[in-house]
């Protein structure tokens, strides 16, 4: 059964969509069975990975609203192992639609059911938006993982997120759990960098993940090319840190009771953060 994972956060700009498609990627490349799945109306993940959103016939606007099959609209990825169920600009209709529909929360819950035995992750791209698409994204998953930008105003609205989250769970969700904080858009040479995380990490310790990924050119670069990170320049800092994200990821699911320290545990601490940032932090070249 696949471990569903929603990339939320309702601001922009904070590296979902780029999490999404390189997490996915990642995963892949170390050799599990991935969806990555469209909930964004602008459809960046599709066009990211390099699917012609005019070529697509069916998205996930008809799994959700028109009850399409949810296995036939699946398309390849850009690497093996790594399947994607797109978006098109038909979503933005959802959200209008769906407000009054029955059942409305747990439309894409059902429309992922058929494929939840295909697949060891699921990862949601969610709009930057606390509405019923990414609703349905935290209805369908199992966990969320947070993108925060690391400049001041990161934990602006976080504490709203979380409640949204507490909401779902106690609702309509009751396992769904929140597995980390990720750092993104790091810049080592700078002090507001450095602060943000360390105030991050001050205020969810046991929540923030070690990996902290950097801002560099060629993770910019590559979605116009249609690319995840590690086919688009493997060996840029970018490429390293998703790797080890991904690698932390499925370690956090593979450790069963009584085994390693524990997820509040590892995800703690000032210093595997530092450490991770250390190999991964530096600029990219240009």
């Amino acid at each position: 059964m696949a471990r569903i994972i929603a990339i939320t956060n309702q601001k922009g700009g904070v590296g979902k969509t780029t999490t999404a498609i390189n997490l996915s990627a990642c995963m892949a490349t170390l050799g599990r069975k991935v969806l990555m799945v469209d909930m964004d109306p602008q459809g960046n993940a599709t066009s990211g990975v390099g699917i012609e959103r005019a070529d697509i016939d069916e998205c996930v606007y008809d799994v959700i609203i028109g009850g399409s099959d949810s296995r036939r609209v699946v398309r390849p990825g850009p690497i093996e192992g790594m399947e994607v169920l797109p978006s098109t600009l038909d979503l933005a209709a959802a959200e209008i639609e769906l407000a009054t529909e029955i059942s409305r929360e747990t439309r894409l819950r059902a429309g992922l059911e058929p494929l939840r035995e295909n697949y060891e992750y699921i990862v949601i791209d969610c709009p930057p938006a606390l509405g019923l698409l990414t609703i349905n994204s935290l209805v369908a998953a199992n966990e969320t993982l947070i993108p925060i930008q690391s400049e001041y105003y990161a934990l602006e609205g976080l504490v709203y997120l979380f409640g949204t989250v507490q909401r779902v769970k106690q609702h309509v969700n009751s396992g769904l759990k929140i597995s980390g904080v990720l750092l993104t858009m790091f810049d080592v040479r700078t002090n507001l960098s450095k602060d943000v995380e360390k105030e991050v990490r001050r205020e969810y310790p046991r929540m923030t993940m070690r990996t902290v990924i950097p801002r560099t050119v060629r993770l910019s670069e590559a979605p116009a090319y249609g690319k995840p990170i590690i086919l688009y320049e493997p060996s840029s800092k970018g490429a390293l840190a998703y790797m080890e994200l991904a690698k932390e990821v499925v370690q956090s699911g593979e450790e069963g009771p009584g085994q390693g320290t524990g997820r509040a545990d590892r995800f703690g601490g000032v210093e595997g953060g530092a450490a991770t940032r250390g190999d991964t932090g530096k600029g990219d070249k240009a």
